[in-house]
């Protein structure tokens, strides 16, 4: 399985080889998959909960990200020509402080020739059971489902998009996916925008590294894929941004890493700690502390509702029937362990995962 990551410390996406968008959790890492065909549809139809670009006599891809940042780019070849696809998650500083919006931006340009492609762009909600009511204007299209609601601003012609038709590409073009709110520059301006200053952000970032002389390259990436695992507004670091991943085919331990084990997050503490990225860590600390002043005066149950969720896991196993899950596993399995709401604690009596910093299993 090849998949790349983007992120930005407050959501995280995954792109397979041919540019298709197949994990995107709302409104935080432990959200509703509004794009989830990581795991299966959830429908009769193949391309439901997927943003994907398809392109007409499509022959081979090429995918790789821009030296030292986050940021994707896959070149889809044809028979009509080239299409490059980039997408990230806009991270920066703005107004003295992070600006990581729940925001993918998508763009999308010819390279070479006439491509003709076709854009797909179908979340659904509730884990795949609810397609969402749709409204548009002019230039933008609202996906509005029971409790979320996803807007995609583009200077794409609108009708092409939601009648999914085979187009030309002629000129570049722009999709922001995000809140339901109006974005106060053109999509195309905002895309180029932010594209600069997260690239100027992340490769910063990893300028102040302390890699080592070997395999920086491979040192590096692996520092920002840890990084994207850090949920910078409590501090915690989720083990991985994908759930009910077997770890073979058939196999039912497909565990829900979308939470704060705290082996786990030691690992990645450490390890960034070792390239001088201590921040993570500073972050990491506060919510520890946080969240055992919590737990002296409060129950786990409590613990969940006072807004420790997304980096707790203490809620109990609970088994999603709407999303056509891998291998045997008909379903996506959604475990949480009550240890990381102990830190102190040896033991638990829910089942624990192996060890790993990977961000997607």
């Amino acid at each position: 399985m090849e998949l790349g990551l983007i992120g930005n410390c407050s959501v995280a996406a995954l792109v397979d080889p041919h540019a298709t968008i197949n994990w995107f959790c709302l409104p935080r890492f432990d959200g509703d998959p509004v794009f989830h065909s990581l795991l299966g549809s959830g429908t009769k139809n193949p391309d439901d909960g997927a943003f994907s670009i398809e392109v007409e006599g499509f022959k081979s891809a090429e995918q790789a990200y821009i030296p030292n940042t986050p940021i994707l780019r896959t070149l889809l070849h044809a028979e009509g020509g080239v299409v490059e696809v980039t997408d990230f998650c806009p991270r920066f500083e703005a107004r003295d402080r992070a600006f990581r919006p729940r925001m993918i931006i998508r763009r999308i340009r010819p390279v070479e020739g006439w491509p003709r492609i076709r854009v797909k762009v179908r979340p659904r909600f509730d884990w795949g059971k609810t397609e969402p009511k749709v409204t548009y204007g002019s230039n933008h299209v609202r996906f509005v489902g029971s409790r979320e609601v996803v807007r995609m601003t583009t200077d794409a012609p609108v009708d092409h998009v939601l009648s999914e038709r085979l187009v030309t590409l002629d000129r570049p073009c722009t999709f922001v996916i995000g809140p339901d709110e109006t974005l106060q520059e053109g999509p195309a301006e905002i895309g180029e925008r932010f594209m600069l200053d997260t690239q100027r952000y992340w490769q910063r970032w990893s300028q102040r590294l302390a890699v080592p002389f070997d395999w920086q390259d491979a040192v590096i990436r692996a520092a920002i894929t840890l990084k994207l695992c850090n949920y910078e507004q409590t501090g915690g670091i989720v083990a991985a941004v994908t759930t009910s991943l077997p770890e073979a085919p058939g196999s039912e331990r497909n565990w829900d890493y979308r939470y704060c084990w705290v082996r786990d997050a030691f690992f990645t503490v450490r390890a960034l700690n070792s390239l001088a990225a201590t921040r993570t860590m500073e972050n990491y600390f506060q919510w520890l502390m946080n969240l055992v002043a919590d737990a002296g005066a409060a129950t786990s149950s409590r613990c969940w509702a006072s807004g420790w969720k997304p980096t707790c896991g203490n809620g109990r196993p609970r088994t999603c029937r709407a999303i056509t899950a891998w291998g045997r596993s008909a379903w996506a399995t959604r475990r949480m362990s009550i240890s990381s709401t102990t830190p102190m604690a040896t033991s638990s009596s829910a089942p624990r995962p192996p060890s790993s910093t990977s961000a997607c299993r």
